[in-house]
């Protein structure tokens, strides 16, 4: 009989809770950042390049691409691969370099 990682450890994980993309929901795990949480969900784009408007996503996973930039709460630029996804999580796709709008 097969088991899964968490059987195997005997692991209790707390409840899975939402988050939201782009005013979509999306379930998100304890411990998994947005980037797993949006992967899981079927996204794989959540920026566009500066030059071009092309989609990016999620690409090293370890926070040295800076591919997988999108705006969190409010604040941009922030790399979802390293940010743990926390209940009621607003993420949105950040165009560009994400101070559009900011007067930056």
């Amino acid at each position: 009989m097969a088991r899964s990682p968490a059987e195997l450890v005997g692991a209790q994980p707390a409840p899975a809770f939402e988050i939201t993309f782009d005013g979509r929901a999306v379930t998100a795990l304890p411990g998994q950042s947005i980037a797993a949480a949006l992967w899981g969900a079927g996204v794989r784009a959540w920026r566009t390049t500066r030059g071009g408007g092309r989609p990016r996503g999620a690409f090293c996973g370890i926070g040295q691409c800076y591919d997988c930039l999108a705006t969190v709460n409010g604040e941009p630029n922030r790399r979802t691969c390293l940010v743990p996804a926390r209940p009621g999580d607003v993420v949105g796709t950040q165009e560009g370099d994400g101070h559009a709008g900011l007067g930056v």
